[in-house]
C-alpha cells in the first residue's frame, strides 16, 4: 500500500460527509442543527473519556511509577497550554478559518458576521476533532511505517459520519478543514517514514491520554458549556511523550 493513501481516503470521506451535509443543512431548521450539534458534543465528551482512561495503562505505569501519569498527563497541559498561548495558536487557527471563509465564502459584507463566525467555528472544530484523536496518530505512522492503513479507514468511516453532521450544523466550513487533516497526517505519514518504529508503549498511552483530555475540551466547546482555546493546549500532545520518557529516564 502506498503511504498516504490512508489520508487520501480519509480526506474524501470528509468532503463527501460535508457535502451531504451542506445539502441536509439547507433543509434543517435552525432547532434541528443545534439538536446535532449537542448530539455530536456528547458523543465527542465519550470517546474523549474512553481515551483519556490510558492515564491507567499499566505500560505507562510500569514505566514512570504508579503515581506520575496523571502528573505527567498536569504537566504536559500546563506545559502545552503556556506554549501554544505563546504561539497564539488558536488566533491563528481562527486566523486560517477566516482566510478561507473570504476566499471559499466570499466577502463578510455579504455573507453576514453570523455566516463568517459559523464558517470559522466550523473550521476549528472541525479541524481539532479530525486531527487530536490518537487514530490520527496511531493511523498515520503506522501508514508511513509500511504497516498499512487500517486505523485511518476507520477514521475514515468515523470522520465522515461526524462531518456530515457539523457541516449541517456549521456549514463549508467542515469541508475547508480537509486542508488541515493533509498537513497534520500527511506530515506524520512522513514522520512515520523517517521514524522506522512506532512510540513505545509508555510514550504511546501518555499521548492518548493526553489528547482524551484536549478532546473534552473540545466537546465543552460543541455544548456551549465553555469556549476552551484547545488549539492553543495542542502542543501538550508533543510534550507527553517527551516528559514520560524524561520521567522514565530518571526514575
Amino acid at each position: 500500500m502506498i503511504p498516504g493513501t490512508g489520508t487520501a481516503v480519509n480526506a474524501a470521506a470528509v468532503l463527501l460527509g460535508a457535502t451531504l451535509g451542506r445539502v441536509a443543512g439547507n433543509r434543517l431548521p435552525e432547532r434541528t442543527r443545534a439538536l446535532v450539534t449537542d448530539g455530536l458534543g456528547l458523543v465527542t465528551l465519550l470517546i474523549a473519556g474512553t481515551s483519556a482512561m490510558a492515564v491507567l495503562d499499566p505500560e505507562l505505569a510500569g514505566a514512570v511509577g504508579d503515581s506520575a501519569p496523571l502528573l505527567i498527563v498536569l504537566g504536559s497541559v500546563l506545559l502545552g497550554g503556556i506554549a501554544g498561548s505563546l504561539l497564539r495558536l488558536e488566533q491563528r487557527v481562527e486566523s486560517v478559518g477566516a482566510w478561507l471563509q473570504r476566499r471559499l465564502a466570499g466577502d463578510p459584507a455579504q455573507t453576514g458576521h453570523a455566516e463568517r463566525r459559523r464558517f470559522v467555528e466550523g473550521f476549528v472544530v472541525s479541524s481539532l476533532i479530525f486531527c487530536t484523536g490518537p487514530l490520527t496518530i496511531l493511523g498515520s505512522l503506522n501508514d508511513g511505517l509500511g504497516h498499512g492503513a487500517d486505523e485511518l479507514y476507520l477514521k475514515s468511516a468515523l470522520d465522515g459520519f461526524a462531518a456530515i453532521a457539523f457541516a449541517a450544523a456549521f456549514g463549508w466550513g467542515v469541508a475547508a478543514s480537509v486542508i488541515t487533516l493533509v498537513v497534520i497526517q500527511g506530515g506524520l505519514t512522513l514522520v512515520g517514514l523517517a521514524l522506522g518504529d512506532v512510540l513505545p508503549a509508555a510514550e504511546l498511552a501518555a499521548l492518548t491520554a493526553t489528547g482524551g483530555l484536549l478532546l473534552i475540551g473540545v466537546a465543552l466547546r460543541l455544548l456551549a458549556i465553555r469556549p476552551i482555546a484547545v488549539a492553543d493546549l495542542l502542543p501538550a500532545l508533543a510534550v507527553a511523550p517527551a516528559l514520560t520518557a524524561l520521567v522514565a529516564h530518571f526514575r
